[in-house]
């Protein structure tokens, strides 16, 4: 199963992966969807890793960080280096409508590994969890794309839209974009997007 691949790919190269984090310059907009959050926010981070530099940026601000990770050995480092946060792992794939009631929601270079025909309801569901004006904050594919790769050395397995299909497909999960960019910072390309919840 693919999500078997993902799990064993990101607890292989968990330590590797928390170093070169660094080079995928995602603080301006992690700024920008800092700044729109109410103090103390609840903040649901789905795909969340090790928690660096994220969430731990998040809760030296004051919010409330969830995070959830397919990868049992993120998850171990999150707890170890990103204090103050509630990590458990889980499969994103699997949550359900109403789940969580939360402000925001971050999902940074995780949802391009669940199935692109599943992104419609995803975003949806995540849209659920959070009331009117609520936040999200997510990287998408650059382009269309579904198969295998290598990341950091390891067998990969990923699935996306082109921007223009992600964007859409945001909107109508019921959000109004306030920012849609493609970054590319540390030699890879993603989609970003910060919207609110109509």
């Amino acid at each position: 199963m693919k999500q078997d691949l993902i799990r064993i790919g990101y607890n292989t190269i968990a330590t590797t992966y928390l170093k070169e984090r660094a080079s995928l310059k995602t603080g301006k907009y992690l700024n920008q969807f800092s700044a729109l959050l109410p103090a103390q926010s609840h903040v649901l981070d789905l795909g969340c890793g090790a928690g660096i530099p994220v969430d731990s940026i998040l809760i030296k601000h004051g919010h409330l960080v969830t995070g959830i990770d397919i990868s049992e050995k993120q998850i171990q480092l999150a707890r170890q280096v990103c204090l103050g946060g509630n990590f458990m792992v889980g499969n994103m794939a699997n949550l359900r409508p109403g789940q969580y009631a939360v402000d925001a929601v971050i999902s940074l270079y995780a949802i391009f590994h669940l199935p692109r025909t599943t992104h419609a309801n995803f975003l949806k569901t995540i849209a659920s969890f959070l009331t009117k004006g609520g936040l999200l904050f997510i990287t998408m594919g650059d382009k269309d794309f579904e198969g295998n790769h290598q990341l950091l050395g390891t067998n990969m397995w990923s699935s996306h839209f082109a921007p223009a299909k992600n964007t859409q497909l945001v909107t109508q999960a019921g959000f109004t974009i306030l920012t849609n960019e493609l970054d590319t910072s540390g030699g890879e390309r993603h989609q970003i997007i910060l919207a609110r919840r109509n």
